[in-house]
């Protein structure tokens, strides 16, 4: 008797051991290919994220559209966090009387992306920033900060036009502060 309650012990722990080691191995590839979480390093697109927030980001998670926050590699030092603004054929321009982005002509208030009317406008550093209107080749995005006044974006030379190539993906579920937890607004 006291042997089969030997083996049935083994067995179990094994079971255990098997499906724990399964789970270890699928997260891992999920977090590897599929998702990321992401730790947002500065200011540049509060008040929607905040320094040290963190977002699920999702290489499969569809098309990118205009309003999409996504993650950009390859474009400054490090990955950046920004909104999607303008896609492929769309023309970029600023209303710089009123502080708006314009895009195909027509005025994209702030209050669209969920931030202020009004603060979005060109920076004034000759040689640095792209001449506007624009217009955003095929497989390429124009992406912006929320935090327009403190946001290296496609505005600058050093980031431009982002190619599809170099964005790593789009965030997909709000993981922290937990306040804010759950899809994207």
């Amino acid at each position: 008797m006291e042997g089969k309650q030997k083996q049935s012990f083994e067995g179990s722990v094994l079971e255990w051991v098997e499906t724990i080691l399964f789970a270890i191995i699928f997260v891992s590839v999920v977090f590897t290919f599929a998702a990321r979480v992401i730790t947002v390093d500065g200011r540049s697109m509060e008040p929607t994220y905040y320094h040290g927030d963190r977002v699920l980001v999702s290489g499969y998670a569809g098309e990118i559209d205009q309003g999409d926050v996504v993650i950009v590699i390859h474009a400054l030092q490090e990955p950046i966090i920004k909104r999607v603004v303008a896609t492929g054929g769309q023309v970029v321009d600023f209303d710089r009387e009123a502080g708006e982005l314009m895009v195909d002509g027509q005025v994209v208030k702030g209050e669209a992306f969920g931030i202020e009317n009004g603060i979005t406008f060109v920076p004034d550093a000759a040689g640095q920033v792209l001449e506007f209107p624009q217009t955003v080749p095929e497989n390429c995005v124009f992406v912006l900060g929320d935090n327009r006044g403190n946001s290296t974006d496609s505005r600058y030379v050093s980031v431009g036009m982002v190619d599809h190539r170099n964005i790593l993906g789009k965030v997909v579920f709000n993981l922290y502060p937990f306040s804010k937890m759950g899809r994207p607004a």
